[in-house]
Parts: C-alpha cells; structure tokens; sequence
C-alpha cells in the first residue's frame, strides 16, 4: 500500500514548495481575519452517514489545496515544510519525555494514535486515553501521543506511519520485551476495505490498512500487545493481529459503522463508554469491553442505530500478562474528561458515524 520513498518524497517536495509559497504570500490577511472551520465533507473523512451505500472517496492533494486546505493551518504557526522536518525532534524529545522504567514489574507502554486532523473528537480522546493510564494506573504506565491536529503541530509528533514505527523502534529499546506490554490505541475513521484514514491537511500522508499495522507490529519484538482500533469497520483488523500474546478489541465488526464522532462531538462512543466510563470503573481490559458493549448497545438501540458490535479478540497469555499487570497497580480516581475545546451539547452521545 505505501508508495515507493522517493517518489513520495518528490511529490511532497513539490507539493510542499507550493504550499510554503502560497501560505507565506497569504499571511498579512490570516493574522487579521478569523479562520473559518473546514467543511468535513470535503475532507478524507471516511464513511457517509448510515443511509449512505457507499462512503464517499478520498480526497487527493489536488483536490484539498482547491477545497482550501488551509483553512484551519494556524496562521502564526510552523509552516507544512517546517512540520515535517520538525518530527524527528519532536518525536525524540517526546519519547525522552517518558518516566523511567519500574524494575522487577510489568510496565505498560501506551502509544495513542489520532489519525484524522479533520475533527478534534479524534485528539480529544487520544490525549484523555494517556491523561487517563497515567492518572489512573500509575507509574507503570508511560504514555505516548501522536496526534494529526492542527491545533498540537508544536506540542505532540505527527499520528503518521512513519512515526508510529519510529515510536516502536525508541519503545524496543527501553521496554523489556519479554515483560512489558505495548499499548496501542488508535482512533480515527475507518472504511469499508480495512483501511485508517491518516490525515492532517494538505500533508501527503500515507493510509494504513489492516496488513499494514500488522506488519508494522511484527518488525518489533514485543511479547505483549494490546491494540485498540477505534473506527468504523474495525473489525476486520482482528484476522490480521490475531495471534498469542495480543489483545484486540475493535469499536465494530468488519462491516459495521461505529459511532460519536463529528464536528458536534467531543469523544465517540467507543471511547467514551470504554475509556471513560468503564476503565473509571475497573483496570481490567476485558472487563470494561464488556461493560462497554453493553453501554453501547443501549445507546444505539435509544438512537435506533444499526448495531455496530465490538469485537474482541484474546491470544493466549494476555490475560495472564495483564492480570500480573494489575497486580502492582493501585487504581487511582477516576479521571474525568475534559476536552480542550468542547463542542455545544447536542445529546448524550452524537450518532455521526465513522
């Protein structure tokens, strides 16, 4: 699925030199003029409503720089080109940020994943994921954000494929990968072939699909996994990452939408009835899957919504290792959500599909 480097890299190249150009001749106006919200539709934004049959197609890079892919680029912000070359750094300074390692222990490394940079509903609940682990669960818990958000170019590395591995590789080399579990939860939408809308306009970013993540997770040498993916049609990653040792809970089945993101919304449903709700509640993983589904259930049957049904998918051992886990944490209180920018109440739990 991922294009050849350096063809990647000369398209970018001229993409970016456009964009530089036409972002700097630009400025006097944007520091003066308030920056209009992007319209969604017209983004990579997944799959249509439910009564939609077919989402609509990704957008190319032609077309966003026409839908005005700027829109929200923060106007006295870092340039795309300097965004870019700026992820090294931040992504090294950002895993040195990580606390030391608790010896004679589990530890439990968390990478959180907002792959779309269309709507904050995504870094609201990758941010809240690690706010929670660390808050809740205490020091064994070391917890990592990349996030596609136009509003954190400074403050968290990129969500993209590239800096998912790099994430990994600086994770092998202080994890004890015979001990320690990986975390990793990623939110965004997804479409009806098994693919993550990785997006932050008008980058070129590549998409990850089922086998793409497994492969991915299969370069490292970890025992331990739990993934988590948050998205529509999710459920058709778990033939991929099944395996022992692995954990995978997913927000729907292979053909199912999963519901609660959208401009209107703060957090999804997954997110909020397993992060939120549940993991306030218990440590224990699959437990709060359980009470999760069932909170879910209720929302979409109140909303008359097809059912989504998450899936999980337990390899042999994890629940073991997880259970050793749990004994050396103290559960903390609960950790509320607190989004940074929280949209206007609509309902309990929005039903925009994903």
């Amino acid at each position: 699925m991922r294009i050849a480097f350096t063809a990647l890299l000369a398209f970018a190249a001229g993409v970016l030199l456009m964009l530089v150009l036409s972002h700097r001749a630009a400025m006097p106006q944007q520091a003066s003029d308030a920056h209009p919200t992007m319209d969604v539709a017209t983004a990579q934004t997944g799959p249509a409503s439910p009564s939609s049959s077919t989402p609509p197609a990704h957008a190319n890079v032609s077309d966003k720089l026409d839908d005005g892919a700027l829109d929200r680029w923060p106007a006295q912000g870092p340039t795309p080109e300097q965004v870019i070359y700026a992820q090294p750094r931040l992504l090294h300074d950002t895993v040195a940020k990580l606390s030391p390692r608790v010896p004679g222990k589990p530890n439990l490394y968390l990478v959180s994943f907002a792959g779309d940079g269309g709507e904050d509903v995504f870094r609201n609940e990758a941010e809240y994921a690690a706010q929670l682990f660390a808050g809740r669960f205490g020091g064994t818990v070391h917890p990592l954000v990349l996030a596609n958000n136009p509003d954190t170019l400074e403050q968290h590395p990129l969500a993209t494929w590239s800096n998912l591995e790099s994430s990994l590789d600086a994770l092998s080399t202080v994890m004890k990968p015979d001990e320690d579990i990986l975390m990793l939860y990623l939110t965004t939408h997804g479409d009806p072939d098994h693919n993550l809308l990785v997006d932050l306009d008008p980058l070129p970013l590549d998409q990850i699909g089922a086998p793409d993540l497994a492969d991915i997770l299969n370069k490292h040498p970890f025992k331990w996994k739990v993934v988590v993916v948050n998205a529509c049609y999710s459920g058709g990653f778990v033939p991929n990452l099944h395996g022992p040792g692995t954990l995978v809970l997913t927000a729907a089945r292979t053909d199912r939408s999963s519901f609660g993101c959208g401009s209107d919304s703060d957090i999804t449903y997954f997110g909020r009835a397993w992060l939120v709700d549940a993991l306030n509640r218990t440590p224990d993983f699959i437990e709060a899957f359980k009470q999760a589904t069932g909170e879910i259930g209720q929302w979409e049957q109140k909303d008359k919504l097809t059912p989504s049904e998450p899936q999980i998918d337990v390899g042999s051992g994890i629940a073991d290792q997880l259970a050793l886990w749990r004994k050396s944490v103290a559960p903390g209180p609960s950790v509320a959500f607190r989004p940074p920018h929280p949209v206007a109440p609509q309902k309990t739990s929005p039903a925009d599909p994903r």
